[in-house]
Parts: C-alpha cells; sequence; structure tokens
C-alpha cells in the first residue's frame, strides 16, 4: 500500500454491544492483523490519547515493527476522546478503534477488546491505561518476559518497581487491598490489583473469560487468580506507577473496596468457572 491519505483503504468503525461481545462485523474486510495487540480503554482522554498512542507506538515499532495493532476502546466519551481515535486510525495502519455506546466500567471494555483481538488473530494482548499512569517504556519488558510465561505483570510491589505522586490513603488502599486479596485468594502475586498485563491468548481462552467480574480492580484481581487456578505461569516485572499529570481519575475509594469484600466470592466461583472452560477445551495447557 502506497502511504498518503488518498491511498488508505477506508478504515470502518467497529461497534460492540457493552458485555464484552466481539463487535458486529469484526474488522473491517482485508484489514491484516498481527500477534500481538495493544488494548488502550478510554473515557475523557482527550487530552493523552495522541500522546499516548504515539509513546507506544515507538516503543512498539522498535520491538515489533509490522507485529502490532493498538486497539482503542472508548465508552462514547462526551469530550471527544473517540474522534480522535478515529482520526488516529485514519492516518494509521496500526490503530484499530472500538466504540462502545456508554460508559460501562473497565473490565466490560476490556472484555470486549480482548473479544476483537482475538477475533482477529491476536496470541497476545497488552492492557495498559491511556494516562501515563502506565509508561509505554515498560512495553519492552513485558514483552520480554512473555517469552517464559503466560501472563506477565507490570508490579509495583516487587524490588525495583513502585509508585509516584500518591498520597498516603491511596497507597494505604492500594497496598492493603494487595495484600487482603492475597491473604484471601492463597496465591503468591505480589501486585494483583495490577493493571499494566501481557496476556497470551491461551489464557484468556482457559479462564472463562466472559464469567470474570467486569468493575476495576476486581477484574484485575479475577483474571489473575483464575490464570494461577488454571496452571498458567504468572511473572511479575517491575514498574514505577506514576499518578496521572492530565484528566480526571475514575479509579475511586469504592472501587478499590468493592474489590476487597468481593474477594471470597472470587475464590468461591473461580475453580468452577476454570473448570468449566477446561472442560469445554481440555486441549493441555502449553500446547
Amino acid at each position: 500500500m502506497t502511504p498518503g491519505a488518498a491511498n488508505r483503504r477506508p478504515r470502518r468503525r467497529a461497534k460492540a454491544a457493552s458485555r464484552g461481545d466481539p463487535p458486529d462485523g469484526g474488522l473491517a474486510s482485508g484489514r491484516v492483523t498481527a500477534p500481538i495487540w495493544l488494548t488502550i480503554p478510554t473515557y475523557n482522554e482527550a487530552v493523552n490519547l495522541e500522546r499516548i498512542v504515539a509513546a507506544a507506538r515507538a516503543e512498539l515499532q522498535r520491538i515489533a515493527a509490522g507485529g502490532y495493532r493498538i486497539l482503542v476502546v472508548d465508552d462514547n466519551s462526551p469530550d471527544g476522546t473517540g474522534a480522535i481515535a478515529d482520526s488516529l486510525a485514519a492516518g494509521a495502519d496500526d490503530v484499530e478503534v472500538l466504540h462502545r455506546p456508554a460508559k460501562d466500567g473497565l473490565g466490560r471494555a476490556y472484555l470486549a477488546g480482548f473479544a476483537l483481538a482475538l477475533a482477529a488473530g491476536a496470541e497476545m494482548v497488552i492492557e495498559m491505561d491511556a494516562d501515563f499512569s502506565h509508561d509505554p517504556r515498560y512495553l519492552p519488558a513485558l514483552l520480554d518476559a512473555i517469552h517464559e510465561a503466560d501472563l506477565v505483570i507490570g508490579s509495583r510491589y516487587v524490588p525495583g518497581g513502585g509508585v509516584r505522586d500518591w498520597g498516603l490513603l491511596r497507597q494505604l488502599v492500594s497496598r492493603g487491598g494487595g495484600l487482603y486479596a492475597r491473604a484471601v485468594l492463597g496465591f503468591d502475586v505480589r501486585d494483583p490489583t495490577a493493571g499494566f498485563k501481557c496476556i497470551r491468548k491461551r489464557v484468556l481462552e482457559a479462564i472463562d473469560l466472559p464469567s470474570v467480574r467486569a468493575d476495576g480492580y476486581v477484574f484485575q484481581i479475577e483474571v489473575t487468580y483464575r490464570a494461577v487456578l488454571a496452571g498458567f505461569r504468572v511473572r511479575e516485572v517491575p514498574i514505577v506507577f506514576a499518578d496521572r499529570a492530565a484528566g480526571r481519575s475514575k479509579m475511586s475509594a469504592r472501587i478499590a473496596l468493592e474489590a476487597m469484600w468481593l474477594a471470597p466470592a472470587i475464590k468461591r466461583d473461580a475453580p468452577a468457572a476454570v473448570a468449566r472452560a477446561a472442560a469445554a477445551d481440555p486441549s493441555p495447557i502449553n500446547s
């Protein structure tokens, strides 16, 4: 394909239902897919989107040129984020946009994005926030570690990791929530609420993904816990998590506390969910 807007193939906006179903029609007809899909959920991120996509593209182009796609999943942002995403996609073959009809939670945005990526042939998906709290410079570390793991977590609480520009209350809520989840669920993941992850396709197919609880920290905890239950290799690599410099955070104390009181329900329900997925596809984990 020759460069230039006049020679670009028209791009279609994919739309999905709010429950994480694959979008009707999927990707534009004939679109070339890639093994690595970076999923960035957005709601009112107009101030950050162009910069985060540019920074992520620079890292991915350096280590996986031609082998990645960046998927923006926008929840009908009233600040014009979706239009910015469409403009980015119109000017670059490595950017896709999934428009959802309304704000329906971070977890459901990820579920919809994962469904689209898997339908398009993704072998691994990466979760990343749009606000630079997840620095794209860590993408090479996640992708390097995935060669020896099935799920890689960008972790604040392993040696070399940390947080920046957080108040004491937020630090206590984050650390306390993580320690509580680890104690209740009995698994040795230092940062179970982390949302910067690289996940292999086989993990997503083996954990009954549609039944995962889909709110904030709960979603992150349950995806990781189910992966551990299913016998997958989980690895944590250190990152420094910085508070957003622009825009408004969507995380709240209510969401964090909800994750804590739902941990017993995760422990109760996750084994059956993993068993259902195994019964549906009994192939070996590392096949």
